[in-house]
């Protein structure tokens, strides 16, 4: 068994309301096993036989979309993958853990895609962006909330979609996951 995180986007904001409880008992029901919600919404921890996790973000999604009847991404990653969104994210030591993020996403980001990114939010606002493996990293040294480089700008230029956690709550999802290990 190994112990994986799956971070869903859009859950409890507009119509997609949807109880902790809900979601681990539909977690339950598809058979994973230890399913815990840490730090906010969205956030599960849950065991499962090793496989690739792109294999596991489909079947999160499928299962979103038959029990729930919502459309929501399920970024699926392992602890290492998780620590990874950290260690690789090069704007977490110089920026405020609030505020820098790492955006999860459903594939991997084509460079040229990025650059259109870059360019379209060239004088925007103060934010840093770089790409990382099926991630982009932020720095919102504005605030994430006055940003305007929003979800909808950053999907429709990079073709993915995604869903961001701070690196704050990445650090606590982690540490969860290395003290479940320890049981």
């Amino acid at each position: 068994m190994a112990r994986y995180v799956a971070l869903f986007g859009s859950i409890n904001v507009g119509g997609n309301r949807l109880t902790m409880a809900e979601l681990r008992a539909a977690f339950e029901a598809e058979g994973l096993t230890n399913v815990e919600t840490v730090v906010a919404s969205g956030n599960v921890l849950f065991d499962h036989e090793e496989r690739p996790t792109r294999g596991l973000e489909e079947k999160l999604e499928r299962m979103m979309r038959q029990r729930f009847g919502m459309r929501s991404l399920a970024a699926v990653r392992s602890r290492d993958e998780l620590a990874a969104a950290i260690a690789d994210n090069p704007f977490a030591a110089d920026g405020a853990p609030n505020l820098v993020h790492t955006l999860f996403l459903d594939s991997d980001p084509d460079p040229d895609q990025f650059a259109v990114l870059v360019a379209d939010h060239e004088g925007r606002g103060p934010e840093r962006l770089a790409m990382g493996p099926r991630a982009l990293y932020i720095d919102y040294a504005g605030g994430a909330g006055n940003s305007r480089l929003t979800m909808p700008f950053i999907e429709r230029r990079l073709q993915c979609r995604g869903t961001a956690r701070n690196v704050r709550s990445l650090a606590r999802i982690v540490a969860k996951l290395d003290a479940n290990q320890d049981d």
